[in-house]
């Protein structure tokens, strides 16, 4: 991998409270907790994603896409996260997404549309696949 070709992102969460938090991105900010939860962000993620590739995607195959619609459903047990005993991870436990889409192609292209967004969509990829997080310590 060619470190000159990554994109890198770079964002700061400062606390607000337990629940809230302010995610500067460098360009904006944005509160998790005020109106969605993280859950719900990240699921938001997935859906946002898979939208901006299935664009990029279509436009690449010549496809004219007049309606996107992308419902996604994740269950997580918040057991581990409340401390308490359980043989689930503390993270989603299955990811669901229904794509529906009106375009001026069959449904044999947009089946091989669809293989291709799911191929190249960046977030999709890291839930099926998992990225190494290491988080670090910062006393002050």
């Amino acid at each position: 991998m060619s470190e000159s070709a990554l994109s890198t992102y770079e964002l700061t969460g400062r606390r607000i409270s337990p629940q809230r938090m302010e995610v500067d991105t460098g360009e904006t900010t944005f509160e998790i907790g005020a109106s969605v939860n993280p859950i719900e962000y990240f699921l938001g993620s997935v859906v946002g994603c898979l939208n901006s590739t299935g664009t990029v995607v279509a436009r690449d195959m010549g496809i004219e896409i007049d309606e996107l619609e992308l419902t996604v459903e994740g269950a997580v047990n918040y057991a581990k996260y409340k401390g308490e005993p359980t043989d689930d991870r503390a993270g989603l436990q299955r990811v669901e997404v229904t794509v529906s889409v009106d375009a001026d192609a069959d449904e044999s292209e947009l089946r091989t549309w669809l293989a291709a967004v799911e191929d190249r969509c960046p977030v999709t990829d890291n839930v099926e696949n998992g990225t190494a997080v290491d988080v670090g310590l910062d006393v002050h």
